[in-house]
């Protein structure tokens, strides 16, 4: 299965994982900086890993690969990852705190992830966070984030505290997006009715699904991808449920179109293609069922790296799917997300 990049012909397929996560190895108190709590702070170990607070609760324990660049390339030579892009962790998204601060906290975060890709400019591409519970603020930090920092966009939660994808109050952000040529990445957080599922890891396992289908259907049914029909959108985690229901999502717009056609009145199935889904479904059979839905061209490798949900072996999945042809393959592991995020594939390409 491994391939060695390290002395890459030019007809081996480039390998792109949009699907990664970093955090900045150190930064400000943040309960100190802004007055209040629910933030997160990092407590590194002596033995190299690093705990993740929510407060004082526990959170996730993480090793050195989460903020570290070179233990990153190391995993990457490792796995034949040629370049990975390179987005926060959703719980630092704090759509719930202040404005200002959480506009401060993105300067934080993109000034860091910025100065990462900066550093390996052919390894990293960097997606940015928003201060989306603030649409002005972050229109402007979105332009910051491509105009200043170079990023290639952003990456966003499935809600915005009350609100879904649809809400009035977002549109300008994603028609700046448009405007802009960024991608936006959306990624499950602050799981619904995590009240309900107390035990057994589910809010991971069931909420997060439920998050991306509600994100898909919110946009499809507000009419966002009507209006902004350039907008670059992709959803993690294969899109969560949403392409094992669109047969009975479809069917709900058909006989209560009084109930789910009231800002959009084409069918869900006509955006099937129009935005993007990653390969993260753990299972060759949903991996052909969302090329099927998408096309080809829609389905971008992300591996969730350097997560445990995530996939170990990036493009392993994609890889080893017999059905799939060296063109098709090579679009899944790299051309789609170099279009989906504007990049010049020449300047990746290793010799």
């Amino acid at each position: 299965f491994f391939f060695n990049y390290n002395n890459m012909a030019t007809d081996k397929p480039l390998r792109f994982d949009l699907h990664t996560h970093i955090l900045p190895k150190d930064y400000p108190n943040l309960r100190e900086r802004y007055g209040y709590g629910g933030f997160i702070s990092l407590e590194h170990q002596c033995n190299g890993k690093t705990i993740m607070m929510k407060g004082n609760e526990f959170f996730r324990e993480v090793e050195p690969n989460c903020f570290d660049a070179n233990a990153r390339i190391e995993d990457m030579e490792r796995t034949d990852v040629d370049v990975q892009v390179l987005s926060t962790v959703p719980v630092m998204f704090s759509y719930w705190a202040k404005p200002e601060d959480c506009l401060d906290l993105c300067h934080i975060l993109n000034d860091d992830l910025a100065n990462v890709v900066k550093s390996n400019p052919t390894r990293f591409v960097g997606l940015g966070t928003l201060p989306m519970q603030a649409p002005e603020l972050a229109v402007q930090e979105l332009r910051r984030c491509v105009n200043e920092l170079g990023l290639a966009g952003v990456e966003i939660g499935t809600h915005i505290n009350d609100w879904n994808l649809d809400a009035p109050e977002l549109f300008p952000i994603f028609e700046e997006a448009e405007k802009l040529g960024a991608a936006i990445f959306v990624h499950p957080w602050d799981m619904m009715a995590m009240e309900k599922m107390p035990d057994y890891w589910l809010p991971w396992l069931v909420g997060m699904p439920a998050e991306t289908s509600l994100a898909i259907c919110s946009m499809i049914f507000g009419g966002i991808f009507e209006r902004l029909p350039n907008l670059k959108v992709c959803f993690a985690h294969g899109g969560g449920s949403f392409p094992s229901t669109i047969q009975r999502i479809e069917h709900g717009f058909n006989v209560r179109p009084d109930l789910c056609a009231i800002r959009n009145k084409r069918k869900p199935s006509e955006y099937l293609g129009q935005f993007w889904l990653d390969s993260l479904t753990h299972d060759k059979d949903m991996l052909l069922h969302i090329i099927k839905l998408m096309g080809s061209d829609k389905i971008i490798l992300g591996s969730d790296y350097p997560f445990p949900l995530g996939e170990h072996l990036p493009g392993k999945l994609i890889e080893d799917t017999e059905e799939l042809d060296d063109e098709t393959k090579a679009k899944l592991l790299g051309d789609n997300c170099i279009k989906f995020l504007g990049l010049d594939k020449e300047k990746y390409m290793r010799q």
